[in-house]
């Protein structure tokens, strides 16, 4: 153990526990405002405990992700000060700009929001709700901004041992970072629609509140066929900017170990990376990888062999978690698409109910999986090509890092655990328990 390794797993766990409720305020912020938006059109009674209910969930997981957010920041003061000393002109400016122009607007307007019932019209508290929305977004793509950079930094310049800022629209128009903000806002919606049919599958499965959560689960499967679909194409594009990018990435999310004309995707496959090759590779699909990366069934894929190994990323975990967030992407449209055609009769096929019921974490696991492969992807990288993750740390003493791990899985895990609880807590009880 040294204090780089342990720096990288509080890094990793604090972001990876806080994504946990990040894509959900995303998506459910727009839902909610749609909801309303319903409410303030119609009147009727069923869209207010719509946005009551939803909305309920939705301040409590936005809570507990304001919570771990604010703490990761800290990190790149305390553990990674070299990376900020080096690039913080950069990438700072872009965090500072997230905090003032979306996180504390956000913040604000969700207590409008809360507070504004009895005090505003029906029409202005539903546009509150859309401003809670576009904030909460806005945020996002500012945070996301930031990432693009580290994964392909462009419009700075190595000046007074640094790098400076010159290029502010080439940093915000980033290719990389706006394919990123076109896979994650999508993909946050998604994950949106599969908590909203989850919770409705499982009143519905007890006959309760019939009207509220059957208009919940079609809102639900609408946005959900929509989005894995949106996501499904965009990544897609993902993949060949990638490929002109971080070719090191792309071999080691398909294990691919020699340069190859025409390189194919196995179904299944197995990377040995001591002994640099696939223990098992079976059904192979020619050519495909070379389409995916270029759009030519016989491109030229550079293999890991021809990539020096202190700059190739960790081969096992980037395939595994690149295959797992595939085989979910595909079942995603398949289980909405199914819906959409049991729609009018949801209560008459149970077992779909259950399964979508069942299906609320897989999501969670996509989106999951697929920040750790834009993580573990870019490494031994820390911003690609510029600075290594080794030469980012900062010069503390291994105790340090250690008590400060312990202390932020300890107090993360009772925040998750009190944040999960009560929406579980809420969720089951149903809008009859949410007063208006």
């Amino acid at each position: 153990m040294d204090v780089l390794l342990l720096s990288r797993l509080q890094f990793t766990a604090t972001t990876m526990f806080h994504f946990l409720f990040v894509p959900l305020t995303l998506g459910l912020s727009i839902m909610v405002a749609i909801m309303e938006t319903q409410y303030a059109r119609t009147g009727k009674d069923v869209y207010l405990k719509m946005t009551k209910f939803w909305g309920k969930l939705f301040l409590i997981n936005f809570a507990v992700g304001v919570v771990t957010g604010i703490t990761l920041e800290f990190q790149f003061g305390t553990n990674w000060s070299r990376y900020s000393a080096y690039v913080g002109d950069v990438f700072g400016s872009l965090l500072a700009i997230e905090a003032t122009a979306a996180f504390f607007l956000e913040s604000t307007l969700i207590g409008v929001w809360v507070f504004g019932w009895k005090k505003l019209s029906r029409k202005a508290h539903a546009t509150v709700m859309w401003l809670v929305a576009g904030a909460s977004n806005l945020s996002a793509i500012w945070i996301l901004t930031a990432n693009g950079w580290m994964q392909n930094p462009v419009g700075y310049a190595i000046q007074n041992g640094r790098a400076e800022l010159t290029d502010f629209a080439a940093v915000v128009f980033n290719k990389f970072s706006i394919l990123q903000i076109l896979h994650v806002l999508p993909a946050a919606l998604l994950l949106s629609a599969f908590f909203i049919m989850g919770v409705s599958a499982y009143h519905l499965l007890k006959k309760q509140n019939i009207e509220f959560f059957t208009k919940s689960f079609r809102m639900g499967l609408v946005f959900g066929f929509i989005f894995s679909i949106v996501v499904a194409l965009e990544g897609d594009f993902h993949a060949r900017h990638v490929t002109e990018t971080q070719p090191a990435k792309l071999a080691a999310m398909e294990s691919l170990w020699e340069t190859t004309e025409g390189a194919p995707i196995y179904l299944f496959a197995l990377p040995d990376e001591e002994n640099e090759k696939n223990i098992i590779q079976i059904g192979a699909i020619p050519g495909l990888l070379s389409f995916l990366g270029h759009h030519d069934f016989n491109a030229e894929i550079t293999g890991l062999r021809d990539i020096p190994k202190d700059e190739r990323p960790p081969v096992l975990l980037t395939f595994l978690s690149f295959r797992t967030m595939v085989a979910l992407g595909t079942l995603f449209p398949i289980l909405t698409l199914i819906g959409l055609y049991l729609r009018n009769r949801l209560l008459e096929n149970p077992w779909y109910l259950k399964i979508m019921m069942f299906s609320i974490p897989l999501p969670y696991i996509a989106i999951e999986m697929g920040w750790l492969l834009a993580e573990l992807g870019r490494q031994p990288w820390i911003v690609y090509g510029l600075m290594k993750t080794s030469d980012a740390v900062s010069p503390i003493a291994l105790s340090q890092v250690a008590v400060s791990l312990i202390a932020f899985l300890g107090v993360y895990g009772l925040l998750g655990a009190i944040g999960y609880y009560l929406i579980f807590k809420y969720a089951k009880k149903g809008p009859d328990a949410i007063a208006h």
